[in-house]
């Protein structure tokens, strides 16, 4: 069982609640807390979950941690304005960081958009592109892109133009073949569950992007036969029978020295020692 602290913004969207879940679950972390505006219906006995304003975020708000996850993420649509659009898809992801560079948290993942580009034609791609440029610039300590495709799953509120795009996509998988298979939508599930894999076994770079394509493929390793369990770890009894040693291997423990082999003698040194003086020439 690990020792792992996270930190999860976004924790109600579809993502970030599938993400908090996955986390608690995970052995490797004793410790999840969410910042978020509103509760999460989602409890656990590591879950602890910290209500506040993200215009207002403090340094004390965020406590360390050996991962910040960034989910945050809305649609046009839903924030009603370009203004409030980037101040959730930007701003705050930006702000959250640079709390987070203050406060030593060493590992920084934040979900992007597949097409993120400052020079795209599309307002929500160069929005997220020059959120990954600002990242960057911000010299974290490592710091993790992940560049989803559409993401699919089942959502609180209703999106119908994801809905109707996710169905479209799902038609059409079989025929995203070669370079188009990277257009295939993902599972909200399986990015979720990608960023903890990325954040126990990933590239230890300061940079990396992963595209969604990459992240469609990530698996938790298999245990190892060599991994031993808690309960065989501290099970001294099995533990005594499995090292038990054959009668046949057991060493002997009437050591033989070849005397003569060794130039060993029984002589016994006197304890006064006596050094015999020269006289200078």
């Amino acid at each position: 069982m690990g020792m792992r602290a996270a930190i999860v913004v976004g924790a109600t969207g579809l993502t970030g609640s599938s993400l908090v879940e996955q986390l608690c679950e995970n052995d490797e972390y004793v410790s999840v807390t969410v910042i978020a505006r509103r509760k999460p219906t989602f409890t656990h006995p590591k879950l602890e979950v910290k209500i506040r304003d993200f215009n207002r975020l403090e340094e004390k708000d965020i406590e360390f941690a050996h991962e910040l996850y960034c989910c945050l993420g809305t649609t046009i649509k839903k924030a009603g304005s370009r203004e409030v659009f980037e101040k959730v898809d930007f701003e705050y992801p930006l702000a959250i960081a640079s709390l987070a560079k203050k406060r030593g948290i060493p590992h920084f993942l934040v979900i992007t958009a597949m097409g993120a580009n400052e020079s795209s034609p599309f307002y929500y791609n160069r929005v997220k592109g020059k959120l990954e440029h600002d990242l960057m610039e911000l010299g974290l300590q490592q710091l993790s892109i992940i560049r989803p495709s559409l993401l699919v799953g089942e959502r609180d509120e209703l999106r119908l133009g994801e809905k109707a795009g996710a169905k479209v996509l799902k038609i059409a998988k079989p025929l995203l073949i070669g370079p188009l298979k990277r257009s295939r939508a993902i599972e909200a599930s399986q990015v979720a569950k990608a960023m903890i894999i990325i954040a126990l076994y990933g590239k230890r770079q300061q940079v990396t992007i992963y595209p969604s394509h990459e992240l469609a493929t990530f698996e938790f390793p298999e245990a190892s036969e060599e991994d031993v369990s808690r309960e065989t770890l501290f099970n001294w009894d099995k533990i005594s029978k499995t090292d038990a040693l054959h009668e046949d291997e057991k060493v002997n423990r009437d050591v033989v020295i070849d005397r003569e082999k060794y130039n060993i003698h029984d002589k016994v040194v006197d304890k006064e020692v006596h050094f015999r003086s020269y006289d200078k020439e």
